[in-house]
């Protein structure tokens, strides 16, 4: 566990993923955002439901749309695992098992209509939850179990509903697999 742990700060990093310094978390996401490290992840219970969640209204990027299961920022030095397993338990309220990358070199830049960036290498990561979640209000204003096939017909029938980073996620993903 990192005693240190800075969460206010992301990592940068080049083109090709290389570290190169940090900055404030609230002063990355904007009309010019530099590329820095994320990650998403997708919960699926033991019944082979995955977990969806619509982001909060108060969010700064793309507020009150459905989304993955959740997704975050590691602090600099935080092993992406780690960072999963944090950001399940303060979003969702939930401790996530069997975490692994299933689209580790997943990246993405995307503008929302206020005019916000995402600029984003996201490693996708895939974990295990074995109840409900408990999300923070903050966070997560609605959440839902459902399966692989009904994401899929909902994101053809309103893309809008959703957000860029999953759709494109989707576009990628067997997730039948997962």
């Amino acid at each position: 566990m990192h005693s240190a742990l800075d969460e206010t700060l992301v990592q940068l990093v080049d083109d090709d993923g290389t570290p190169r310094g940090t900055a404030p978390k609230a002063s990355v996401h904007g009309p010019d955002t530099p590329l820095h490290l994320a990650f998403s992840c997708h919960i699926e219970d033991r019944d082979g439901r995955l977990l969806v969640t619509r982001r909060a209204l108060t969010k700064a990027t793309w507020p009150g749309v459905w989304s993955n299961s959740f997704c975050g920022h590691p602090a600099p030095g935080e092993p992406l695992e780690d960072a999963v397993r944090r950001r399940a338990r303060q979003e969702l309220g939930l401790e996530v098992t069997e975490v692994s990358p299933i689209l580790p070199g997943f990246r993405y830049r995307a503008t929302d209509a206020s005019g916000v960036v995402e600029n984003e290498i996201c490693p996708v990561f895939r974990a295990i939850a074995d109840r409900d979640p408990r999300p923070s209000p903050d966070e997560v204003v609605e959440w839902q179990w459902t399966t692989a096939d009904r994401l899929r017909s909902a994101v053809v029938a309103a893309p809008y509903a959703f957000s860029p980073w999953l759709r494109l996620q989707l576009q990628q993903l067997d997730l039948g697999a997962l």
